[in-house]
């Protein structure tokens, strides 16, 4: 597929559009990154950016709620709202010739949002109402716990919120989220797609450029608890969960750490899936990623196992996190490094992987990766490299969670 040069411009108030041109495809999508994320959630008030993220879509400009999204509709946008810890996220996709018409309703989104106390409850409810699921939903429970255990607040702080801090959230509270949050500096937009970049440029300056700086908030951390911790869950199942440092993404050896947790975890012929799941039948899911933050990052295991057989679940996980050092053979580096590029052919013909992963790119590294760099990384890939990354950045400082009728030893 031919693309051309991806064009980046960051206006005179800071934000930053990167654009991808795909003339082989005949849609475009867009990626818009605000940084009013859950990290600055006032204390207290956890669950005030999922509340913005919800509330913002519910009417702006001259549309009430039900125009927004009937007119988003009439454009065929696949689209999505979310938040994470550093940004609210909307994005979307459809036919490249709708994709100004699309963009300039998330003008209105972004700029002139409503915010309509009358619309308040029903976007709380909304986001109480996915908590509230979790608490079912003990692997997902999990994962918020781990992150919560893991990194410094307000880095580890649920994205989604929290049920106790919920009621204490005012209208007030989300309206100076937006205030503070949703600005130009530090804004992103990634597109991708059938578009011409002049034009999309034009466009984005008619639409923000004289969007006007806010100063950015000052977030205070607090360093996290990371002992071994439990808790109790009457349930005939137990869920385990198991954070260690690495590298992050910006690192120069972002691609041996990933290597090294593919080896442990990279499909069905992975070391934890052999050893713990099909072997041993110890469990009935397990899975390990390497998760990032600007400047820090975790590998993040997860495991279910029956009750009766947790405790040799968490020995054996850990024995193989352990023993990862002592060698890697060079067929389970290439099933790595050939599921990684059936990936990038997928991402290729995605405009919307693609207009994501320019944001991200460009949150963490400041600029852009090429997917033709990225192949060249992977393929550089040797089992040497990879076992002398694990020696000079150990997988250390292990933190484990578990979740279920009874506390599990960890040695």
């Amino acid at each position: 597929m031919a693309n051309q040069e991806i064009c980046i411009h960051t206006f005179d108030n800071g934000l930053t559009l990167i654009v991808e041109p795909m003339a082989d495809v005949q849609s475009a999508a867009f990626s818009m990154l605000l940084p009013a994320g859950s990290v600055y959630d006032p204390t207290g008030k956890n669950g005030t950016a999922a509340i913005l993220s919800d509330l913002a879509v519910r009417g702006a400009g001259d549309r009430d709620s039900k125009q927004l999204s009937s007119d988003l509709d009439n454009l065929g946008l696949q689209r999505s709202e979310g938040v994470g810890g550093g940004h609210v996220t909307f994005s979307g996709a459809t036919l490249a010739t709708r994709l100004p018409d699309a963009l300039r309703i998330y003008g209105d989104v972004v700029r002139r949002p409503h915010l309509d106390a009358g619309q308040f409850e029903a976007a709380r409810m909304g986001v109480e109402q996915t908590l509230t699921s979790l608490i079912d939903e003990p692997r997902q429970r999990l994962f918020q716990e781990l992150r919560r255990r893991c990194y410094d607040a307000p880095w580890g702080r649920p994205s989604e919120g929290t049920l106790d801090e919920l009621p204490s959230i005012s209208v007030e509270d989300v309206q100076q989220q937006y205030k503070s949050g949703f600005r130009p500096n530090g804004m992103i937009l990634g597109i991708a797609g059938n578009v011409d970049a002049n034009e999309i440029q034009t466009l984005v300056g008619e639409m923000f450029g004289d969007w006007e700086q806010q100063p950015v908030p000052e977030i205070t951390v607090v360093p996290a608890d990371r002992r071994h911790q439990h808790i109790e869950h009457d349930s005939t199942q137990t869920h385990i969960g198991i954070a260690c440092d690495s590298v992050p993404y910006k690192h120069e050896r972002y691609y041996d750490a990933w290597a090294a947790v593919s080896v442990l975890s990279g499909g069905m012929s992975s070391r934890l899936f052999t050893e713990v799941r099909e072997k041993r039948g110890l469990c009935y899911a397990i899975s390990a990623n390497l998760n990032s933050l600007p400047n820090e990052a975790r590998v993040i295991c997860y495991a279910g196992s029956m009750t009766d057989r947790a405790q040799e679940t968490l020995d054996v996980t850990m024995a193989e996190f352990r023993r990862l050092p002592n060698g890697i053979a060079g067929e389970e580096l290439e099933r790595c490094k050939a599921r990684a590029k059936s990936a990038l052919v997928m991402q290729q013909e995605s405009t919307s992987a693609r207009s994501s992963a320019m944001a991200r790119d460009w949150f963490h590294l400041g600029r852009i990766t090429s997917l033709s760099e990225v192949r060249d990384r992977i393929e550089a890939l040797e089992t040497g490299t990879v076992l002398d990354f694990l020696e000079s950045h150990p997988f250390k400082n292990y933190t484990v969670l578990t979740i279920g009728p009874t506390a599990l030893d960890v040695t």
